[in-house]
């Protein structure tokens, strides 16, 4: 019998499998980008708990080719990494890229994509989040007037209780009218 690197135990694969749209493969792929972003700091032996404790600086999470371009990217890795800050453990990694990949479900994704623009994080999409939004997805390259205009429309077509924001109902309503929502809200590995 040969010596076998071993990168996870069965227990954690088999876990893995259980809370990500992720094959044992797809898994050790998403690893192997993982450990390729910083293979000083991280092993190939992540058999203890440095799967919740290794941290990859979200500056180098952001410059990957597979985030380099998304307007979202800081707010993807905020939204993803446990404690808020944007830097990832594997576990919040492979979160990231599971939630991304073609086989999770629509519903998964409306409640992550409504999570990003959220940047207040009072699970309300409101005029300011909405705002930010506008400026992620334009460069920067609207006018103030330009933004308010689009943002007061985007409110008076979207907001069904004319409170000033949306709920994640209204939010969800409204992604499940967009056709090429699963198309744009993914990341391929």
């Amino acid at each position: 019998m040969g010596n076998k690197a071993t990168t996870f135990t069965e227990e954690q694969l088999e876990a893995y499998q259980d809370c990500t749209f992720f094959t044992r493969k797809e898994i050790l792929r998403v690893f192997k980008r993982f450990q390729m972003l910083d293979p000083d700091q991280i092993p190939f032996d992540m058999t203890g708990n440095e799967t919740r404790t290794l941290k990859i600086p979200v500056d180098t999470i952001e410059n990957m080719s597979e985030l380099k371009e998304n307007p979202f990217k800081r707010r993807i890795c905020e939204v993803f990494s446990e404690d808020g800050s944007g830097s990832m453990s594997f576990d919040d990694f492979l979160d990231m890229f599971s939630i991304f990949s073609e086989a999770a479900p629509r519903d998964i994704k409306t409640v992550y994509a409504f999570r990003i623009y959220d940047f207040d994080g009072d699970n309300y999409l409101n005029r300011e989040d909405l705002e930010k939004t506008l400026f992620c997805l334009s460069g920067k390259e609207l006018s103030t007037e330009e933004v308010t205009f689009v943002v007061d429309k985007v409110l008076e077509e979207t907001d069904l209780d004319d409170d000033g924001s949306l709920s994640y109902i209204e939010f969800e309503h409204v992604i499940s009218r967009a056709p090429d929502f699963l198309n744009t809200f993914h990341i391929r590995l």
